[in-house]
């Protein structure tokens, strides 16, 4: 059966947690979609995994495009979310229109954008491309945080995330992606808002997880976070991990305190 938005939304809604995975290809897409991997994210995480470059921020809307498309081609049942990759979308909503619809086009059935873009996420969502929101540490403003690091640690920071949450759901935003906060503000922007929230390093409470597939498989060769696993660890092969993954976010036993901040 295919996962749709209201598939995902319904799943929030009783309390089943989402699986997430990045995908890049079509061999993966097919492989992930048999373990039960509910969403199937095309991360500009490839410009790191894959073309090992040292951030995000060099991957073209080309290159997007080209893989959204080899994992579109063999996707059967997930729903599949495509990164607008960095200088896709800031400039103005018009140019994030054109370019989400190129990646809807090659088969995304959602985008996902970084930042508190609210007329954005409005533009696109009040003409058909569904919006995944991205808060919290964003891969693609590295050279103005100084680093990865986790964010909302403090008072004026966590405020500041939960009104972003919130408004951004006000915007048309069909989801939103939390990534490196405290797990408790994780839970209480959960809580605070009726759209299902993916998280990746932002504690057990959001209503699914999300890793970058080469971490989790322990073949990325680059220094990894605090809350990744690795759970090719004990695996007798790709398609055990993923079910292992799978299993372990079902199960709320992923991510445990030592991948939570």
């Amino acid at each position: 059966m295919m996962l749709t938005l209201d598939s995902i939304r319904k799943m929030k809604q009783e309390g089943l947690p989402i699986a997430a995975l990045t995908c890049y290809d079509s061999s993966f897409a097919v492989l992930l979609e048999a373990c039960g991997v509910d969403i199937l994210l095309v991360g500009d995480s490839l410009g790191m995994v894959i073309q090992g470059r040292q951030s995000t921020l060099p991957v073209s809307m080309e290159e997007m495009v080209y893989h959204t498309k080899c994992v579109a081609q063999s996707s059967k049942s997930a729903l599949i979310m495509a990164d607008m990759p960095f200088g896709s979308y800031q400039e103005n909503a018009e140019k994030a229109f054109a370019n989400g619809a190129r990646l809807l086009s090659s088969g995304a059935h959602m985008v996902k954008l970084e930042g508190a873009l609210y007329d954005t996420v409005r533009f696109l969502s009040e003409r058909g491309i569904p919006v995944c929101a991205h808060i919290g540490l964003m891969p693609q403003s590295v050279n103005i945080f100084g680093g990865y690091r986790v964010q909302g640690r403090n008072e004026a920071d966590s405020r500041r995330l939960l009104g972003e949450a919130s408004a951004l759901e006000q915007a048309g935003a069909s989801m939103l992606l939390l990534e490196a906060i405290p797990g408790e503000l994780a839970c209480e922007i959960t809580e605070s808002v009726s759209i299902p929230t993916i998280g990746i390093g932002a504690g057990k409470a959001c209503s699914g997880q999300v890793l970058v597939l080469y971490d989790m498989l322990g073949i990325y060769p680059g220094k990894q976070a605090k809350f990744v696993k690795n759970y090719m660890k004990g695996a007798g092969s790709i398609e055990d991990a993923v079910r292992r993954y799978v299993d372990e976010v079902r199960r709320g036993v992923f991510p445990g305190p030592e991948h939570t901040f």
